[in-house]
């Protein structure tokens, strides 16, 4: 395994892979919120500037338009693909990502697809599968793996999806805190349950949630319910050996700081 950061697209992205490149670290996913700057200009500047640092991308974290509230009152009506109003401008866009992210050599495209229905048989449910066939066969035709960033369900009703799309190159990005924060699963067990479909990890930490409205608090690595001894271990077992990658969602010096110590926490189990 080896250790990567997220690192935002934006026009100072420079700055930011040098920091973390002065920590030890080569390794990121890149992630775009703004779509926009999903340009061949920016393509052309991104491979050279990770010619010239010695950087890899192993994924490319593609957002989409529109609101997005992260909790459990509103989150199922903004986020992902999940609402039908947002669908076809944010199928569109994860296309562009596609492309996007093509040109500047990744293979593996990560979102969130939202609050995915757990009924298999409800017209939502079947009608999400149909628009994620559809990104997953673009997917298909560039080469490239979907990836479906965990937290928003649970394991067992992604692991549905994946199968009643059936395009055969969907994977799962396994973020442990998310799945504690949004209350779905211990992620030692999620790790058996998706198994071969895990193409990324996130290195974050997090606390289950108090109430039936807000997400449980991230948390520092170590500082969260996490298990990562037995986490690590369990990856192992699968013969899981990509990157994870540490996220830390605060900003500021002390951002920097719990990357840090993630990357000596995570260093020692691995």
């Amino acid at each position: 395994m080896k250790l990567g950061v997220i690192i935002n697209l934006t026009e100072n992205v420079r700055a930011d892979f040098e920091k973390i490149k002065e920590i030890g670290i080569n390794t990121c996913q890149l992630c775009c919120w703004n779509l926009e700057l999903m340009t061949d200009e920016t393509a052309e500047r991104m491979n050279k500037l990770l010619s010239e640092l010695g950087m890899e991308i192993t994924a490319f974290w593609c957002g989409w338009s529109g609101p997005a509230i992260w909790d459990f009152k509103s989150g199922p009506n903004t986020l992902g693909l999940v609402p039908v109003e947002y669908r076809f401008i944010r199928m569109k866009e994860l296309v562009n990502g596609l492309d996007f992210a093509k040109k500047i050599g990744v293979s593996d495209v990560v979102t969130h697809a939202g609050f995915i229905p757990e009924n298999p048989s409800s017209s939502e449910y079947l009608g999400l599968i149909e628009v994620i066939r559809f990104i997953a066969n673009h997917a298909k035709d560039n080469g490239q793996n979907f990836l479906f960033e965990t937290g928003q369900e649970t394991p067992v009703t992604l692991l549905r999806l994946i199968g009643d799309v059936g395009t055969g190159n969907l994977g799962v990005n396994l973020d442990p805190a998310n799945l504690l924060m949004y209350g779905n699963a211990n992620p030692v067990d999620a790790v058996e349950i998706f198994g071969k479909y895990i193409k990324g990890v996130h290195g974050k930490d997090g606390m289950y949630p108090t109430d039936g409205y807000n997400l449980g608090e991230e948390k520092r690595i170590g500082d969260g319910c996490v298990n990562y001894p037995l986490f690590i271990e369990k990856l192992k077992s699968i013969g899981y050996d990509g990157a994870i990658t540490i996220e830390r969602e605060i900003t500021g010096e002390k951002q920097l700081e719990d990357i840090k110590y993630a990357k000596e926490y995570l260093e020692k189990l691995i």
